[in-house]
């Protein structure tokens, strides 16, 4: 059974940093794509970044700038750092895993101004 979790979300202040997690089980993760999606109240889902098991990382729009995707493979994890983070990165953060299509429960980042 393949499971994602992720953590490291919270409470922040505005211009703050969060480093979150995803740790993969039950799949082969080294071979896989990793992708952070972001789901804010009443917005539509948007990809933040991805990254591919040679390394290649992709960024949402607007993303790339405060935003870095990075992965390591001994431990299964993908993994998000937030830099400076305004209001409106206010969401739900969910990791994806490409092959099979799954999805984690999520994590929570709201950023205080």
């Amino acid at each position: 059974q393949v499971q994602l979790v992720e953590s490291g979300g919270g409470l922040v202040q505005e211009g703050g940093s969060l480093r979150l997690s995803c740790t993969v089980s039950g799949a082969h993760f080294n071979i896989n794509t990793m992708a952070w999606y972001r789901q804010a109240p009443g917005k539509q889902l948007r990809m933040v970044a991805s990254i591919t098991h040679y390394n290649t990382t992709a960024y949402g729009d607007s993303m790339k700038d405060r935003f870095t995707i990075t992965r390591d493979n001994a431990k299964n994890t993908a993994y998000l750092q937030m830099k400076n983070l305004k209001p409106d990165d206010k969401a739900m953060y969910l990791c994806r895993i490409d092959s099979p299509n799954i999805w984690g429960q999520g994590t929570q980042v709201t950023v205080d101004s």
